[in-house]
């Protein structure tokens, strides 16, 4: 495809050869950006044929740091390089592809975007904002984002001459069970043009190495203690807790609720959000007035979550603008929302197999106040502003904060935590006044 041959080593991958060019030339850097992917994700290399080599396992980044063009502090916070945007494409691909087709899809979308030799290129100046969460394109002028991926979406990073090739990849939906596993994926390949793109390619293949270390320290893990094998088995024993995705899911649990009302009524709720970490991001219901039309309904129940409100999506939208969408309905006679019945406690199961993995968030007098991402807490289902109910099914609703810290320093194995939004905690339990929309 024209790529630079001299751009790296053939990654080890983590159980054999995975033949993928890295990014990074220095010597003790040994993950393909697939292989790393593969590493946050607890699973195994991408495209391997299983081949078991012992001691030939992948090598880690060292704790100290992990090599690169950019200095790994500023890669957590991110760090912008300036391109030029050629346009984007997509195409259909297996979920883990050789190496070969690859390299095929990458020049394909160059070929699809680059102008013929001779003809102008319609190029735009775009800032390309690189950190260990995510890749973002801004436009030049105003910083507003043309494109935002979470880094362990992207799957190929290839520098061809001045080209940088960055393909994302996109589940479609699924057709049938049978095709679960040959499932297609859309790959979004953006293609830019920068003098810098062999750096601009390092450093995303570096934010990976950060991300990968940041999620050791998070859990405790010393890369020189525990071999890669041990490591990648106790992230898979860590399934992903998507009871909320296979709630959502259930044709039951969704529907649209008419409510009628007089001119100049409110509705009757109090809202608010979610929690981060929530697998669709929108306002719950906290609380109803009672005689209130949403009351009078019948149809609605705390932990109720509002997904439309006539027709206007609410999901992704701040608080405040969901707030204001309802207020201006005080003016309608009829008011059609669609929800999604919840219960308005949630259950996290955090799978523990020692203490000396962190549980990777942080508590302020019960509440979830920071979480670690690619933690085994987020995996479990632990999101930022809630307030933890029950542990292992010991209420801790009034205990200090210290004996919470210790219950879960202590917790191994399953660790069930029952969770709700701490504003709903507090509207509940009489703390707060609650605003009626």
């Amino acid at each position: 495809m024209g790529a630079k041959e001299s751009q790296g080593r053939l990654c080890s991958g983590l159980t054999g050869p995975c033949t993928a060019r890295l990014p990074i030339q220095d010597p003790q850097y040994q993950l393909c950006p697939e292989c790393m992917l593969a590493w946050l994700a607890g699973s195994v290399c991408p495209g391997l044929e299983f081949q078991r080599w012992g001691s030939s396992l992948c090598s880690v980044p060292p704790n100290t740091s992990v090599p690169g063009p950019c200095d790994p502090e500023d890669l957590l916070d991110g760090v912008i390089f300036g391109a030029k945007y050629l346009g984007s494409t997509q195409l259909a691909s297996e979920r883990n592809p050789p190496t070969s087709v690859r390299m095929a899809q990458a020049q394909e979308a160059v070929d699809r975007i680059k102008a013929p030799e001779g003809e102008s290129q319609p190029m735009t100046e775009v800032d390309l904002f690189v950190s260990t969460q995510r890749i973002k394109v801004l436009t030049a002028d105003t910083q507003e984002a043309m494109m935002d991926h979470s880094l362990q979406t992207i799957s190929y990073i290839a520098d061809i001459g001045s080209l940088v090739v960055l393909m994302a990849r996109r589940k479609l939906p699924r057709r049938s069970e049978a095709a679960e596993e040959k499932r297609l994926y859309k790959m979004i390949c953006h293609v830019f043009h920068s003098p810098d793109a062999q750096v601009i390619a390092q450093a995303i293949g570096q934010a990976f190495g950060v991300a990968y270390q940041r999620f050791l320290e998070a859990n405790s893990i010393d890369p020189s203690e525990l071999s890669p094998r041990q490591y990648s088995r106790a992230l898979q024993d860590q399934e992903q807790h998507n009871t909320e995705l296979t709630h959502f899911s259930r044709q039951e649990n969704c529907k649209d609720v008419c409510i009628r009302k007089q001119k100049g009524e409110i509705l009757g709720i109090a809202v608010v959000e979610s929690g981060w970490g929530s697998i669709l991001p929108t306002v719950v219901i906290a609380n109803l007035m009672h005689g209130g039309p949403a009351e009078r309904s019948g149809e609605l129940s705390i932990g109720d979550r509002l997904m439309s409100v006539n027709g206007t999506s609410l999901v992704g939208l701040p608080l405040g603008t969901c707030q204001s969408i309802i207020r201006e309905l005080k003016h309608q006679t009829e008011v059609t929302l669609n929800i999604v019945h919840c219960p308005p406690v949630t259950t996290a199961v955090i799978r523990r197999p020692d203490s000396k993995y962190q549980l990777g968030f942080c508590v302020e007098n019960g509440v979830i106040c920071s979480l670690m991402r690619g933690g085994i807490a987020e995996r479990g289902g632990i999101r930022v502003g809630h307030r933890i109910i029950e542990i292992n099914g010991q209420s801790v609703v009034a205990t200090p904060h210290d004996k919470i810290i210790q219950i879960l320093t202590e917790a191994v194995s399953e660790v069930h935590i029952k969770t709700m939004p701490a504003s709903t905690y507090r509207l509940l339990t009489g703390q707060e006044q609650p605003l009626f929309l």
